[in-house]
């Protein structure tokens, strides 16, 4: 009976915790503990994305890229309906999430992916889960995570062209992309979602009909005196014109929510740069047998109109 009661007394406090009133115990119990059980909190499961569908499925030795396996435990859990009194007095307040909602103290727990029974241990946390039903959360993020990660202001790179903005048609003129690693933070199904976008390949369409990539190669820059070099991403125009070069860029992503493990993004996301406008001019190579030291008015001299 003492065994209960202390446990009834430690369930009601870390519901006070997190934002509850007695008259409300019910409802916390249902709204913000879900994994709560006749035999004590579900903390068993396991979870590992699916490369083929995207998905979190509960597991124990799927194959994935990432060599672990995640699962969240609450804070403060000693296992069954047992809390550590000690450690809820300095418990994580989880009591307005990014919509208002109340929400659970979980701390995040990694093993080596495909061992049966693993040792876990500590990944990451204290941190916050704002869901009525956490165990269904991770499978609702990775199921919208790719669509999310399309949709992100995701800037392609810059295209530098040399020389620029004019070339000459039958040299090679070098190109390179500008783009670097980007971080965003958006809200998804009321979690806080942190993403990070690598670009990975490059493909660039010169304007005229001519595509490179996509290629792991972004290029680089040359000196001066090495321009009209051919390089892995230069191209030579055939054609005078003006032309408009564009790049797109294939990042790679991992998104991790609450602070928690990062977790690899299934598909690649592909964003444009905006097209850089680039001239194509033709060469005239021309004789003359004049010393302009000893005839100023001879032909190609200075201010001496050349012949057409």
């Amino acid at each position: 009976m003492r065994t209960r009661s202390c446990r009834l007394v430690v369930i009601a406090l870390l519901l006070s915790l997190l934002g509850g009133s007695p008259a409300a115990v019910a409802e916390n119990l249902n709204d913000n503990l879900a994994g709560f059980a006749p035999g004590g909190i579900d903390v068993s499961s396991r979870w590992l994305p699916n490369p083929s569908t995207g998905l979190f499925e509960k597991v124990t030795d799927a194959a994935a890229a990432d060599p672990n396996q995640y699962k969240y435990e609450l804070q403060c859990h000693l296992g069954g309906g047992d809390f550590n009194s000690v450690c809820l007095r300095d418990q994580v307040e989880c009591k307005s999430g990014p919509e208002g909602k109340a929400g659970i103290p979980v701390v995040w727990l990694k093993a080596p992916r495909g061992l049966a029974n693993p040792v876990w241990t500590h990944h990451s946390g204290p941190t916050c889960l704002y869901d009525a039903k956490p165990e269904d959360l991770l499978p609702r993020i990775a199921a919208d995570i790719q669509r999310q990660f399309e949709n992100l202001p995701v800037k392609a790179g810059s295209v530098v062209a040399q020389p620029s903005p004019h070339t000459l048609r039958g040299a090679e003129t070098n190109f390179y992309a500008d783009a670097s690693e980007q971080q965003f933070d958006v809200t998804m199904f009321g979690q806080q979602v942190h993403v990070v976008a690598t670009p990975v390949q490059y493909t660039w369409n010169y304007g005229d009909g001519t595509v490179l990539g996509p290629q792991s190669s972004m290029g680089g820059p040359l000196p001066q005196e090495r321009w009209g070099e051919k390089t892995r991403t230069s191209h030579a125009y055939t054609a005078t014109g003006d032309f408009q070069v564009v790049l797109t860029t294939s990042f790679r992503g991992t998104y991790s929510v609450n602070n928690g493990p990062p977790l690899p993004i299934p598909g690649q996301g592909q964003f444009s740069a905006a097209p850089q406008n680039i001239s194509v001019w033709r060469s005239i190579t021309r004789n003359y047998a004049d010393d302009c030291n000893q005839n100023p008015q001879g032909q190609g001299c200075p201010g001496v109109p050349s012949a057409p």
